[in-house]
């Protein structure tokens, strides 16, 4: 019998799932217009699996977090979740990049000051003593 629990026991599945996800939401909107615009596809690739790892680790993170409930866990669940929104400012600043311009910042910076924060949570993640 199927258990949608049992997905969720084999990281090999997660990670299919996750890759098979992160592909079909941005099949149409993100892959399909870049299709032959040879190098430039593989920049946006570049960052599609930049979110689909940081998907992942945060999927797996959560996991790990509602077993142990530590403190260092939360942090690096923020921090993966951090970087999911950082990668997908920079895949919108690759794909479309003067469609989302804000008044003196740039969709580039924002994705910089995400994973600079990514980064800080990180070091505080591993850093701090519990």
């Amino acid at each position: 019998m199927f258990r949608a629990q049992s997905l969720l026991e084999r990281k090999s599945t997660i990670f299919s799932l996750v890759v098979v996800g992160v592909i079909a939401i941005l099949a149409i909107p993100v892959i399909m217009p870049h299709l032959l615009h040879g190098f430039h596809l593989a920049h946006i690739f570049l960052h599609i699996s930049g979110i689909t790892l940081a998907v992942f680790i945060t999927i797996l993170a959560i996991l790990a977090y509602s077993k142990l409930k530590t403190k260092r866990l939360l942090l690096s669940m923020f921090a993966f979740a951090t970087f999911i929104a950082a990668e997908v400012v920079l895949v919108m600043d690759a794909t479309w990049p003067t469609l989302y311009d804000l008044n003196d910042i740039s969709l580039l910076e924002i994705g910089h000051i995400l994973t600079f924060c990514t980064l800080g949570l990180l070091a505080i993640g591993v850093f701090r003593n519990d």
